[in-house]
């Protein structure tokens, strides 16, 4: 979940250990923070946390030590989520200023909607990413392993690796985004290079109990890429890491993050979830057919005592993610687990978040998909200074 409460330090203050300290009450088996990104200059929004390369001022370490703290006040392991938001970056977003140039493995823009509209949007928005070399690759892998050190001297109890909807290291991974004829692309070996090596170069810095997980975007079945993808997650199981957590979507297909462009009914809003819930279900049994030593957790669409049981008994994950459910009530696990509640009790319904009429208008994807997330973020922040939180 993105919080966007960060201010220009980019470092966390009360309202984070406010929030994040709510969550650690509420008897969850680990808390998993919104993006972190590793390289100040380059951010996902104008409110993102992040860390530094240089040593952060005392004052600075005390307060991600406070963070980590406040999550695990009640014994509740917290997972840092560490990103690059590559092309994703808009302008103005990070310290490379409003002319600043983002970067991607190839010079291959976003496309957010149909029509001259959208182009236009886009190139004021986002522009056309600077492709990397292979020095600039390197730097953004030193960057995730320093944020991953220093995450572990704050009393992070590991980090998961943000590779999912279209950030920087998702973008390596797809063949749409990755172009490139390098050691870095070309082939699905190649393309999880970066991945690859920060994982290595991350397990030899950090603590042997330190967690080290991966998110990953789910495959279509019939999608040309998908056995692309599980040589790639075949690689991320030989290198260790300690779970893969299954999602979806980018900014230009924010339909898998929960919103497409049109309204909906209260009936294709359900029919929609579930579609979602099934997709990223099937991708995941597939996922601990060929791997049945990774450990899995699935993410997207849960709501329900009932359909958290389905998934787990049905053999498709070990863990499952919650977001929107956690925001709206914080102490979510007690509903699930205590039997107290009916099946029929023990759930959260989620109403829609209307898509903003121009963005229909003018099929900007990135804007419907925005519309929620920014909702959830707005209640975030009502957690963070006391007062309740309510569903759309």
């Amino acid at each position: 979940m993105a919080e966007a409460m960060a201010d220009k330090t980019r470092v966390p203050d009360q309202k984070f250990t406010r929030a994040y300290g709510e969550w650690g009450k509420g008897r969850w088996g680990a808390l998993l923070t919104g993006n972190i990104q590793v390289d100040p200059r380059n951010l996902g929004n104008y409110y993102d946390l992040a860390t530094r390369e240089s040593a952060p001022r005392e004052d600075q370490l005390n307060a991600w030590k406070q963070y980590a703290a406040a999550c695990q006040e009640q014994g509740t392991p917290v997972i840092a989520q560490i990103c690059h938001p590559g092309r994703q970056s808009p302008r103005g977003a990070g310290e490379r200023g409003i002319f600043g140039t983002p970067i991607a493995p190839s010079p291959v823009p976003l496309k957010i909607g149909e029509g001259c509209a959208a182009t236009i949007i886009r190139n004021i928005a986002f522009g056309v990413p600077k492709e990397m070399t292979v020095s600039d690759i390197k730097q953004v892998v030193q960057q995730f392993v320093n944020s991953a050190r220093f995450l572990a001297e704050c009393g992070f109890a590991g980090v998961e690796l943000h590779a999912a909807h279209g950030y920087l290291l998702s973008q390596f991974l797809s063949p749409k985004s990755n172009i490139r004829h390098d050691k870095y692309g070309g082939s699905p070996e190649a393309r999880a290079r970066i991945v690859l090596e920060i994982i290595k170069e991350t397990r030899a810095v950090v603590p042997e109990n330190f967690c080290i997980g991966l998110k990953l975007n789910s495959a279509d079945h019939s999608a040309s890429d998908f056995e692309d993808t599980m040589k790639q997650i075949g690689l991320f199981a030989e290198s260790g890491i300690d779970f893969l957590e299954v999602s979806g979507g980018t900014y230009e297909d924010p339909t898998m993050m929960g919103r497409g462009l049109k309204e909906e009914t209260t009936s294709e809003t359900v029919q929609r979830t579930a579609a979602r819930e099934a997709f990223f279900f099937d991708f995941a049994k597939e996922t601990r057919k060929r791997f049945p030593g990774l450990i899995l957790m699935l993410t997207g669409g849960f709501r329900s005592r009932q359909g958290i049981q389905a998934a787990l008994k049905g053999g498709a994950c070990d863990i499952v993610g919650i977001g929107r459910p956690a925001v709206v009530c914080p102490n979510f696990p007690e509903l699930i687990m205590d039997d107290k509640y009916t099946d029929d009790e023990a759930k959260v319904i989620l109403g829609k978040v209307p898509t903003p009429l121009w963005a229909r208008i003018f099929q900007i994807r990135v804007l419907g998909g925005g519309a929620e997330t920014q909702f959830y973020a707005a209640q975030i922040k009502r957690m963070a200074t006391g007062y309740a939180t309510h569903a759309p």
